[in-house]
């Protein structure tokens, strides 16, 4: 079978630019540390925030009981995202934690992505989300839900309050 010249460089071309791309991404992922997040678990999102429904995951659980200190400086911390809030809505760590987020939704899809940080995901009703994050820098980031739900969608936000 005959090519003509101009098309097999055409075709050459792009399986080298294909190659290119694959790489850049494949580096970037691996330099910036980007995680897949999977579903952790799943759960009735009618009763998910229902004080006992699922033992060992916090959403039921009281506000201030929401953030467990399972070792020091780490820690996990269960938010509940429903139309137009996070509950908690502001969580408080000193610098050098680890924190391990688990998300879930009882209404609607979500989104969660932490400003200044990789931490992004998404948050479906039924799907526990879990993504974990080392905070070395004190500071304020916030987060926001970056999946449209509805007519308030931009007032859905939060903070990660990083103390020194």
């Amino acid at each position: 079978m005959h090519i003509d010249s101009r098309e097999r460089m055409f075709i050459i071309g792009s399986i080298v630019l294909l190659v290119v791309f694959a790489s850049a991404i494949a580096v970037s992922a691996f330099a910036t540390g980007i995680q897949v997040p999977t579903p952790y678990q799943r759960v009735d999102p009618r009763i998910v925030a229902t004080p006992g429904s699922y033992p060992g995951l916090g959403f039921g659980d009281p506000l201030d009981e929401r953030l467990r200190e399972l070792s020091p400086g780490k820690y996990e911390v269960y938010i509940l995202a429903q139309t137009w809030a996070f509950t908690p809505n502001e969580v408080r760590v000193p610098a050098g934690s680890t924190v391990t987020f688990y998300l879930t939704s009882k209404d609607v899809q979500h989104g969660f992505r932490l400003d200044g940080t990789n931490v992004s995901m998404m948050v479906l009703p039924g799907e526990v989300s879990k993504l974990t994050a080392t905070f070395d820098t004190p500071g304020t980031y916030n987060f926001v839900c970056h999946e449209y739900c509805g007519v308030a969608h931009h007032t859905m936000y939060g903070k990660l309050v990083v103390e020194p």
